[in-house]
C-alpha cells in the first residue's frame, strides 16, 4: 500500500499543501527531530514492518529528517526494507520495477558525501570558536565554571525532548510532564520555548 507522510513545523501550520487522497501519516514537530523519534513516523515504521506499507510519499526529501545524515539514513533504511521512497517535488522513486533505481542510490551516495562535508565544517566552526574564547581569554574547561545551559542543550535532553513532542501533539502541561517524567515546571518552561518559536533553533 502507498501512503503519505506529511511533516509541518508547527502546529499552527496547515499540513494541506502536502497531503494528497491517500493515507497519511501527519507529524506536526520542529524539523529539528529526527525521523526515527517522531510520533506519526514510528507508527508509519511500525506499519512497514508488519507489512502494511509497501511505499512512501514526501512532497520533499526534506521532509525526512532533521539534516542531510539524518534524511539520507531514513532513506537508506527505508529502502533496505524494501520500501519505495517517492519524493514528489524532486522527481524521485528509490525503487523501480522491484530493483534499486540507481540514480536514487547516486543521490544516497551524494548526500552521504554532503553529510560528511556538513559534519566536517560544523567540527571547523567548533573548533574556530574554541580558539576565539581563548583568545578572548573566556574559554572554560571543565574545570572552569559550568557555562549556562543553551535552548539547544536543555531541549536535547531524552526526557525533554519527549516532553517537547508530547506537547506538541496537544498533550496538556500536566499530561506531558507526567508522561515524559520532567517535572511541571520544565514542561511549562520547554512550552514557553515553543510559544516563543524558539525550537526552531536547530537542537543537534
Amino acid at each position: 500500500m502507498r501512503v503519505k507522510y506529511i511533516r509541518v513545523s508547527t502546529t499552527e501550520q496547515n499540513p494541506a499543501r502536502q497531503e494528497s487522497n491517500l493515507k497519511s501519516y501527519i507529524d506536526k514537530c520542529s524539523g529539528s527531530f529526527a525521523f526515527a523519534e517522531r510520533y506519526e513516523a514510528k507508527k508509519l515504521l511500525r506499519d512497514i514492518k508488519r507489512g502494511v506499507v509497501t511505499e512512501v510519499e514526501v512532497h520533499s526529501i526534506d521532509r525526512l529528517g532533521r539534516n542531510t545524515l539524518d534524511i539520507m539514513q531514513t532513506i537508506q533504511n527505508l529502502t533496505d526494507e524494501g520500501i519505495n521512497v517517492i519524493s514528489i517535488k524532486e522527481g524521485l522513486q528509490t525503487i523501480v520495477d522491484g530493483k534499486v533505481n540507481p540514480v536514487a542510490k547516486m543521490m544516497v551516495g551524494i548526500l552521504g558525501t554532503l553529510a560528511e562535508f556538513e559534519l566536517s565544517r560544523i567540527k571547523e566552526r567548533q573548533l574556530e570558536g574554541i580558539a576565539k574564547a581563548k583568545a578572548r581569554g573566556t574559554y572554560k574547561t571543565n574545570g572552569g565554571n559550568k557555562p549556562k545551559e543553551s535552548i539547544e542543550q536543555f531541549l536535547n535532553k531524552k526526557a525533554n525532548k519527549k516532553c517537547y513532542n508530547l506537547l506538541e501533539q496537544g498533550n496538556s502541561l500536566r499530561a506531558a510532564s507526567k508522561l515524559a517524567g520532567v517535572s511541571l515546571g520544565t514542561a511549562s518552561k520547554i512550552n514557553k520555548i515553543i510559544q516563543n518559536k524558539e525550537h526552531l533553533l536547530e537542537v543537534k
